[in-house]
């Protein structure tokens, strides 16, 4: 999907900084929808732990890899039949929340070159 097709009505970004936040936006909804199946589906990562960053990308990893394996090779998944079940019975959902976010030089430089990438890229096509 290009970026004009994504936008619909909205007026196209007019600098870096929306450009970036529009594109962070929409990969943040994806990346939110498939953590949510997989929450769904494996219980460990439906509560807080505290594993290191390398054994947490192994877990989600191996989430993931075990999770398209039951869904290539199963007729039917039973987190489907569960899950129209939950959304029919569910009232309020659970969301766990961000209290604090502790920002460093490193991710404002890291987010601001990626920024200006991406404009550039887009200003070159």
């Amino acid at each position: 999907m290009r970026l004009r097709d994504w936008q619909g009505d909205n007026p196209p970004p007019q600098c870096r900084e929306e450009l970036f936040n529009m594109k962070h936006a929409r990969a943040r909804n994806v990346i939110e929808r498939a953590f949510g199946v997989l929450k769904g589906r494996w219980g460990i990562l439906r509560s807080p732990s505290w594993y290191s960053v390398k054994i947490h990308t192994r877990i989600i990893s191996a989430c993931c890899l075990l999770h398209n394996f039951i869904r290539r090779e199963m007729e039917v998944d039973p987190l489907d039949t569960e899950t129209e079940f939950n959304m029919e019975h569910q009232h309020e959902p659970e969301h766990a929340n961000i209290d604090t976010v502790e920002p460093s030089d490193e991710w404002t430089t890291w987010r601001d070159e990626l920024a200006q990438s991406m404009w550039n890229e887009r200003s070159s096509n």
